[in-house]
């Protein structure tokens, strides 16, 4: 999963290199990139890889020694904890927005990551988020991107009604914004393929 969390993380810089504007001595100049993730709690562990893919991305992309605007800069982590919390992510955005972060990798989670992003939109921040519920990019803010599907797409494959031949499905969820939006989708195409949610 590193590996995985350093190849996104890297297009992911490249992208916020190209929105971060232009440095403005000719000495190098510290461009901050903004991370959050969950590195407490019950999901820390999913944290602790994407922060470790963005530091070893973030580390590639200075050994290039990169130009922006024709001036040297190099690209520094400000990174914080939103402990998987919609509230803490709320506050954690703000503060990062405050220490002046030209583009923001993250939040990994859908429930921290949409309050977040209205934050960074008023900002004018670019944001990349792991986050795949449908709600976070249909608010139409231009400054929020997605690093993975959404969970249309993931939530429509419904193989276990035309592969499995299944016809009566319980569908449970953990009412987590990521939870139940990949559920809601799961359910209409199951229903759209024939299949009966007996009980949710």
């Amino acid at each position: 999963m590193q590996h995985k969390m350093k190849q996104l993380a890297g297009a992911a810089l490249v992208a916020a290199m190209s929105l971060a504007g232009t440095a403005n001595a000719q000495s190098t100049e510290d461009v901050k990139i903004g991370f959050a993730g969950p590195m407490t709690g019950a999901q820390a562990h999913y944290g602790k890889d994407f922060q470790n893919g963005i530091t070893l991305a973030v580390e590639d992309m200075n050994a290039t020694k990169p130009v922006i605007g024709g001036k040297p800069v190099r690209f520094v982590l400000d990174a914080a904890d939103d402990q998987a919390d919609p509230r803490t992510g709320t506050t954690v955005a703000q503060k990062l927005v405050d220490d002046g972060i030209k583009g923001m990798l993250g939040h990994f989670n859908s429930g921290t990551t949409i309050p977040a992003s209205r934050i960074y939109a008023n900002a004018g921040i670019p944001e990349i988020a792991m986050a795949t519920a449908p709600e976070y990019t249909q608010q139409g803010f231009k400054t929020t991107f997605r690093m993975m599907t959404s969970d249309t797409q993931q939530g429509s494959v419904a193989f276990a009604v035309k592969s499995l031949g299944v016809k009566k499905i319980v569908i449970i969820d953990d009412r987590t914004a990521y939870g139940q939006g990949l559920a809601d989708q799961f359910e209409k195409a199951a229903k759209a393929a024939g299949g009966s949610i007996v009980d949710r």
